[in-house]
Parts: C-alpha cells; sequence; structure tokens
C-alpha cells in the first residue's frame, strides 16, 4: 500500500505561526502533526507500506524534505518528495503524487488528525473514513443507503441529510482508477469555486458503479486555527501519555510541579513553577517563576514571571511577566 499526504496548503488561520512554520510542520506533542498523522496511519492500518508521498509547496526546503522521507524511512516506507506550485484544490494536489497513484492507496490530508483503531477492508473499492458531529452544516457529509453504502456527497447541507462529516482521509483500492478520474477533472477543467475537488472526482466515481464506504473514527482532532491546536495537544497527550515517554532525559527540573500529562522536550529547563496540565514544552525551553498550562510553547523559548493558559508561543520568544491567554510568532518579544 502507498501513501499520499497533501500539505502543501499556506495555514492561513494559523499565523502569525505558519509564516515561518508550514502547518503540517508545527509541533504537537514534540512531533509535527504531520509525522503524527503517519505514525498512526502505519500503526492504525496494520498494512506494508511501500512508498509515502509527501506533497509540499515550492519553498518548504531541503531541511524539511530531508525529515519527511526520514519520517517515511523509519516507519519501512520509501519517503518522496512531491510539488503543488500553485493552490488549485485537493484534486490537483493528489495528482501531483501521480506516480504513487498506483495500486492500494490511503490518502490523509495533513490538517488533521484522529484516534482510531480499524483495519482496511481491501477488498472494498473505496472507504471513506467520516465522525459524527452535532451541527453537519458546516462540513461536507456523505449519506448512506439501505445497505450502508455511500449514495450521495452533500457540501455544507442547510437542511439534515446525514451527521457523518468527511474528515479528509480516503482508501481507493485502485489508485490508477482515481488517477484517471482526477486527470478527467483537469482535462475537462471542472471547477469549484476556481480549484479542483476530489468530492467532484468521487461523485463520478459513484455514477460510473463504484462502490463507496465509510469508516469511522473515536474522535477526529482538526488543527485549523490556534484554539483547535491547543486542544488537539490536549488530546493527543491524553492519548499518548501510556505509550510514549514524554519527557526527556535531559530536561532539568527544579523546585517545580509538573501535573501531567505533558511533554517536556529535550534541554528543557523548568525553575520554581507549575507547569500543566496538557502542556508542551519544546526543545530547549527556559521556564522560571511562571504558571503554565494547556499550553504549546515551542523550541528555545524562555518564559519567566509569567502566567499562561490556552496559548501558544513560537520558536525563540521570550515572555516575561504577562499573564494570560496569547499566540506569538517566532522570535517575538513581549515583556
Amino acid at each position: 500500500m502507498n501513501i499520499i499526504i497533501p500539505m502543501a496548503g499556506m495555514g492561513k488561520r494559523m499565523r502569525p505561526h505558519t509564516l515561518t512554520t508550514a502547518k503540517p510542520l508545527l509541533p504537537i506533542a514534540g512531533k509535527p502533526v504531520v509525522q503524527r498523522l503517519v505514525e498512526d496511519i502505519v500503526a492504525t492500518c496494520g498494512e506494508k507500506i511501500e512508498e509515502i508521498a509527501f506533497i509540499i509547496g515550492p519553498g518548504f526546503g531541503k531541511d524539511v524534505e530531508a525529515h519527511l522521507c526520514q519520517v517515511a524511512e523509519t516507519l519501512g516506507a520509501k519517503g518522496k518528495i512531491c510539488y503543488q506550485e500553485q493552490p488549485l484544490g485537493t484534486a490537483h494536489a493528489i495528482l501531483c503524487a501521480g506516480d504513487t497513484l498506483n495500486g492500494n492507496v490511503f490518502i490523509a490530508f495533513a490538517d488533521t488528525l484522529f484516534k482510531a483503531t480499524f483495519s482496511i477492508d481491501k477488498s472494498r473499492e473505496a472507504i471513506i473514513w467520516t465522525h459524527r458531529v452535532e451541527d453537519p452544516r458546516a462540513y461536507g457529509v456523505v449519506k448512506l443507503n439501505a445497505n450502508q453504502e455511500i449514495e450521495a456527497f452533500v457540501e455544507k447541507p442547510r437542511e439534515f441529510v446525514s451527521d457523518l462529516a468527511i474528515i479528509g482521509v480516503y482508501y481507493f483500492k485502485d489508485g490508477n482508477g482515481l488517477k484517471k478520474e482526477l486527470q478527467r477533472l483537469i482535462d475537462e477543467n471542472i471547477l469549484l469555486k476556481g480549484e479542483y475537488q476530489i468530492t467532484d472526482a468521487m461523485e463520478h466515481m459513484l455514477e460510473t458503479g463504484v462502490k463507496f464506504y465509510t469508516g469511522q473514527v473515536e474522535e477526529w482532532l482538526d488543527c485549523g486555527n490556534k484554539d483547535a491546536f491547543v486542544f488537539s495537544n490536549q488530546r493527543v497527550l491524553e492519548f499518548k501519555k501510556d505509550t510514549e515517554q514524554l519527557t526527556d532525559k535531559s530536561a532539568v527540573i527544579e523546585q517545580s510541579v509538573i501535573i501531567p500529562p505533558c511533554y517536556i522536550g529535550a534541554g528543557v529547563v523548568v525553575k520554581n513553577s507549575v507547569i500543566g496540565p496538557y502542556v508542551s514544552l519544546e526543545k530547549g525551553v527556559v521556564v522560571e517563576d511562571s504558571r503554565i498550562k494547556n499550553s504549546i510553547i515551542q523550541a528555545e523559548c524562555i518564559v519567566k514571571n509569567a502566567q499562561l493558559s490556552d496559548s501558544m508561543l513560537g520558536k525563540n520568544v521570550t515572555y516575561i511577566e504577562k499573564p494570560g491567554e496569547v499566540s506569538l510568532g517566532d522570535y517575538s518579544t513581549q515583556i
């Protein structure tokens, strides 16, 4: 099986953090979102993965490309970098990994995380993973027939048709067949709001007799904005507290209280402080005389005499003597 991870988006709702770092590379509990996504897919689906294609923007840089390939290799797969030069929609993004679209293909967009335990029924032509939501009007949903097969895709329905929201995770038995459908959209210039969408390809596949089924996840985490990102960090810490080593051995903790679950990264120094619950302190962070809860503090930050909650600091931020909820980008200073 191959995996395709489209991740070329700008992440505008996550600014200022995405001005210097692509959203899928922002950390949650010590690992970039995309790394957690790929690791969870491999661990959950239980299939041998041959190749993982990451679809990125042209300006991500060689260090990012090398890290992504290393993630794939750690999981026993070949890493491949593909480029989406222009933001022309989900179908166009997937097609940028055209050579990987063969055989069994698993596709997951890198702005979402999920908790699930499932096995892929490879006899099925297509599977779309969903999550039940209270208000489907903000989502694309699937409508099922009496045989529990998908009979329609409905985008942001005004009237109730289904509460099964599409989370951006897909399986296709015939990757080459999907590739042809995506190329058809390009060739026939089938656009929605100026973009080529995978939903249009799937609707045509339904019309031609392809049978789609649903899989459901236990929990769906959207990483679309700061508050959602901080909440996702909270939930991942809860999921991983019994299976991952969340405190690095090199961390120095003096006269402080750590309320779990928290992630304490390499080289972190915490003095005279209370940390947690649900805090991630990334590599090299220094915290003194402070109280931090439910927050993400990225690498090499300095926090002193502060109270922070529901916050997110970028890399190399200095934050001193300020209480409250904040969202500061890289290399900021607030004193």
